[in-house]
C-alpha cells in the first residue's frame, strides 16, 4: 500500500498533460487504435509512429481509446497503473533476492523494509517521469513491467513446487515484453545471470536445472527479430543519424558521457530535460578520455566483482549482478546503434533500480558499522523519509512541466538552447495559441542551427503567411520545396498560398506538380479544378473533378464543383445529375440546392427550382442568396407579393446587398411601385456601381418618366460595364435620337 500511495501522490498532478511530440502520431493521428478488431490490425501501427513494431503497446492504446476516446486522463491513468505494478513487482524481486543465500546473512533480517524503500524510491524518483508522464513512453514502462515479471516468475518458480506454472508465466511475460519494446532483448541473459548469482551457483547448474526455461526464453528472440525486421526501426534510425553526421563510432564514444550523466541524475535528478537532441558529439580524445576511463573502470569493476568468489558482503556475482543489470539493459540504446539523440531519460527506467538498490544497501551497511542499532534505525528512517519526500516533491514539480506543449518545450529550450527540434516544436505550440511573432522567432532560431531544415522553412512560411507577410512566407516555402522537392503536400500548400495571394498561374503549377507526385491527391485535384474554372479553362477543370470522383466517388463537394463547371460549359443536364448526386450523399447541402435550383430554372423547370430554393432555406434560413434566388423564381412565376417578401427578408438580413436591392427594384416596378423601385436601384448602384442590368433597368424606367438625360447616362454606364449588352445599345440609340 505504501508503494501505491507514494506513487499516486507523486503523480497526482500528471493526469491533465496533453498529447505531445510522438504521442500525436501514435495516438490521435493513429487510425489503428480506433478499433479492436481485427486484432492484427489493432496491434499494428503506421510506419512513422514510435510504437510501430510494438503490438502490445498499440493494443493497450486501442483499449484506452475504446474506453474513453482521446481523453488524456485515461491514458495517464493506465501509464501510472503500469508503473505502480512494476514497482510492486520490483519490491517482490528485491525482497526475495535479499533472502537468497548469498545476501541473506547481511540483509535477510531487514529484507522487507529495504525492499520497500528501494521500490518506493524507484517509483517516486523524478528520473522516471519521462517514462510515466509522457504517454507514448508506456512502451518503456510496459516493457519494464514484463521484464521484472519475467525475473520474478523465475525466482518464484525456483522456490515453488509448481515451477512449471511459474516458468510458463515467465516465458509469457518475456514474450509480451519483446512485443512491447526492443530493450527487452537482454531479459533472457539477465535471468541466466541472476540464476548463476543467487540460485544455482553456476552456469552449468542453472542450465541443467532449467534448460527448458532458457530455451523458451531464448526463443522469444525470434519474435523480437521478426518485429525489428518488419519495421526496419534501427536501420532507419541509424541512417537518419548518420545523415546528420553522427556515425556509429561517434555515437559509441558519446555514450560514456551520457551514461555518467544518467548516473548523476540517479543521485541528484536536476536538471531533467525532455529532449537532448544536440548533445555534443565528441571531438578530440582529451575531451572524452575522462568519461571513457570512468566507464571502463565501472565495467572492469563489474567483471572483477562477478569473477570473485566472495567479498565481505556476500558473493561476488551477487554484487556484480546490479552492474550487469545496469549495463546490459542500457546496451541496446547506449552502444553501437545510433539513435536520433544520444540521451533519453526514459532509458534509465529499469537501470535506475540497480543504482537505487546499490545505494540503499550500501548506506544500510555503512549505517550498521557506524551507528548502534537504535541510532541506525532512527537515522535510517529519517534519511529514508527525507529521500522519498525530496524525490516526490521533485517529481510533482517535474510533472508541472508536462502540463502543456508550450511548457515542456520552453523547458527544453531553456536547458538546451542549441536544440533545433525544441525550437521547432515550441513554435508549433505557440502558433496553436495564436502567438505568431514568438513562433516565428523560434523557427528563425531553429534555422540558424539547421539552415537546411525543409520542415522548419515550411512551418516558418506558414506562420509568416498567417501574419500577412505573404512574400516572405512564399520565399520560405519555395526554399522548403527546393530542399524537399518530392513532397506533394507542400506543393499543394504552396499552391493554396499562391492562390490566396492572387498568383493563380503559379498556384496551378504547384497543384499540377502535387498531382504528378501523388496522382491520388484528391484535394490538389479539387483545388486545381477550382482554379481552372476561374480561368475559364472548363474542359481541363471538368477533367480534374472527374479525377477527384475517381478517387472519392462519394465526395459531395466534388459532385457540386463538377456540376458548377458543367453549368458554365453549357452542359446543364449533366450538371443537374451531379447536383442531385451531391444531395443524395449530403441532403443538408444548401449550396447544392441553390445551384440545382438555378440549373432547373435554366431548363424552364420553374416549380422544381422553387422547391430547391425552399429546401435550401429550410436548412439555412439566413441564406441571402437563397432568399434572392427564390424571389427571382417566384417573380418569374408571377407571384410578385411573395417575391417582394423574400427580397425584403434578404435585406433585413443584409441591408447592403446590392443584388437584393436590384431584384427588389425589378419586382416593385412590375407591381407598379415605380418610385420605390427607383430608390432600390439607386441604392444597389451606390453599393456596387458595376451592375450593368441595374443601370439598364433604371435607365429604361427613367426614360418612360421623361427623364431622358438621366436614362442616357445609365445606358452609357451599362455599356461601359458590359460592351456587348445589345438591349442597352439599342435603348441608348433610341434615347439619343429622341433627344
Amino acid at each position: 500500500m505504501l508503494i501505491i500511495a507514494a506513487g499516486l501522490w507523486a503523480y497526482h498532478n500528471s493526469f491533465h498533460g496533453p498529447f505531445i511530440f510522438d504521442d500525436l502520431s501514435s495516438i490521435p493521428m493513429n487510425p489503428h487504435i480506433r478499433h479492436l478488431w481485427p486484432i492484427r490490425e489493432a496491434m499494428s501501427a503506421s510506419p512513422q509512429c514510435t510504437i510501430t513494431g510494438r503490438p502490445v503497446v498499440t493494443l493497450t492504446l486501442g483499449l484506452n481509446y475504446a474506453l474513453d476516446g482521446l481523453n488524456v486522463r485515461g491514458y495517464h491513468a493506465v501509464n501510472l497503473a503500469i508503473h505502480l505494478a512494476a514497482g510492486l513487482v520490483l519490491f517482490g524481486v528485491v525482497r526475495r533476492t535479499l533472502l537468497q543465500p548469498p545476501l541473506r546473512q547481511h540483509f535477510g533480517a531487514a529484507a522487507l523494509p529495504l525492499a520497500l524503500l528501494i521500490a518506493v524510491i524507484w517509483v517516486v524518483h523524478p528520473l522516471q517521469t519521462e517514462a510515466v508522464t509522457y504517454i507514448v513512453q508506456r512502451a518503456e514502462s510496459l516493457m519494464g513491467l514484463f521484464y521484472l515479471l519475467t525475473l520474478y516468475c523465475v525466482i518464484r518458480g525456483a522456490e515453488s513446487d509448481s515451477s512449471k506454472l511459474w516458468y510458463g508465466l515467465s516465458f509469457g511475460s518475456c514474450l509480451l515484453g519483446m512485443a512491447s519494446k526492443e530493450v527487452m532483448a537482454s531479459a533472457p541473459l539477465i535471468v541466466l545471470l541472476y540464476d548463476r548469482a543467487f540460485i544455482a551457483g553456476s552456469f552449468r547448474e542453472a542450465w541443467q536445472r532449467r534448460r527448458a526455461l532458457y530455451l523458451g526464453l531464448g526463443a522469444t528472440w525470434i519474435c523480437l527479430a521478426y518485429l525489428v525486421m518488419s519495421t526496419g526501426r534501427f536501420g532507419a534510425t541509424s541512417a537518419n543519424t548518420e545523415s546528420e553526421g553522427i556515425t556509429w563510432w561517434a555515437y559509441l564514444l558519446t555514450e560514456p558521457g551520457v551514461i555518467l550523466h544518467y548516473l548523476r541524475l540517479s543521485v541528484w535528478p536536476q536538471p531533467l530535460c525532455f529532449d537532448y537532441l544536440g548533445w555534443p558529439v565528441p571531438g578530440a580524445w582529451p575531451s572524452i578520455l575522462p568519461s571513457v576511463v570512468v566507464m571502463v573502470a565501472l565495467l572492469g569493476a563489474t567483471v572483477w566483482v562477478w569473477r570473485t568468489d566472495s567479498i565481505p558482503l556476500g558473493t561476488g556475482p551477487a554484487w556484480g549482478f546490479p552492474g550487469a543489470w545496469f549495463f546490459l539493459i542500457l546496451a541496446p540504446t547506449s552502444s553501437l546503434v545510433p539513435m536520433d539523440s544520444p540521451a533519453y531519460e526514459h532509458h534509465m527506467y529499469l537501470p535506475l533500480a540497480a543504482v537505487v538498490a546499490v545505494l540503499v544497501l550500501g548506506a544500510f551497511e555503512i549505517g550498521k558499522r557506524l551507528f548502534s542499532k537504535h541510532q541506525g534505525v532512527v537515522l535510517g528512517c529519517v534519511a529514508s523519509a527525507s529521500a522519498v519526500g525530496l524525490f516526490t516533491f521533485l517529481t510533482i514539480q517535474r510533472n508541472q512541466v508536462y502540463k502543456s506543449a508550450v511548457s515542456i518545450w520552453q523547458d527544453v529550450v531553456q536547458k538546451r538552447p542549441n536544440n533545433p527540434r525544441a525550437h521547432n516544436h515550441l513554435a508549433v505550440a505557440l502558433v496553436q495559441l495564436g502567438r505568431l511573432e514568438e513562433a516565428a522567432e523560434h523557427w528563425e532560431q531553429a534555422l540558424r542551427l539547421q539552415p537546411d531544415d525543409a520542415f522548419v522553412h515550411y512551418n516558418l512560411g506558414v506562420t509568416l503567411f498567417m501574419q500577412g507577410k505573404v512574400q516572405e512566407g512564399l520565399e520560405h516555402w519555395e526554399r522548403a520545396l527546393r530542399l524537399e522537392p518530392g513532397d506533394a503536400g507542400w506543393h499543394k500548400a504552396l499552391g493554396d498560398a499562391l492562390a490566396q495571394a492572387g498568383k493563380l498561374p503559379e498556384a496551378i503549377e504547384h497543384w499540377q506538380e502535387a498531382v504528378r507526385i501523388k496522382p491520388d491527391f484528391a484535394e490538389a485535384h479539387s483545388n486545381l479544378g477550382l482554379a481552372l474554372v476561374e480561368l475559364g479553362r472548363l474542359p481541363e477543370a471538368i477533367s480534374q473533378y472527374d479525377q477527384v470522383l475517381r478517387i472519392k466517388p462519394d465526395d459531395a463537394g466534388a459532385h457540386f464543383n463538377l456540376g458548377n463547371a458543367l453549368c458554365q460549359a453549357g452542359q446543364v443536364p449533366e450538371a443537374i445529375g451531379h447536383y442531385e448526386h451531391a444531395l443524395r450523399i449530403k441532403p443538408e447541402y444548401p449550396d447544392a440546392h441553390i445551384n440545382l435550383g438555378a440549373a432547373l430554372m435554366g431548363q424552364g423547370r420553374l416549380q422544381e427550382a422553387i422547391s430547391q430554393y425552399e429546401q435550401a432555406l429550410q436548412i439555412k434560413p439566413d441564406s441571402v442568396e437563397a432568399q434572392i434566388d427564390l424571389g427571382n423564381a417566384l417573380r418569374q412565376a408571377g407571384r410578385l407579393p411573395d417575391a417582394i417578401s423574400y427580397y425584403e427578408q434578404a435585406l433585413r438580413i443584409r441591408p447592403d446587398n446590392a443584388n437584393a436591392h436590384g431584384s427588389l427594384g425589378n419586382a416593385l416596378v412590375q407591381a407598379g411601385r415605380v418610385p420605390e423601385a427607383i430608390e432600390h436601384w439607386q441604392r444597389a448602384l451606390q453599393i456596387n456601381p458595376d451592375l450593368a442590368e441595374t443601370h439598364y433597368n433604371l435607365g429604361a424606367t427613367l426614360e418612360k418618366l421623361g427623364r431622358t438625360q438621366e436614362a442616357i447616362q445609365h445606358y452609357e454606364e451599362s455599356l461601359r460595364i458590359k460592351p456587348d449588352f445589345v438591349q442597352a445599345r439599342d435603348a441608348l440609340a433610341r434615347a439619343l435620337a429622341v433627344r
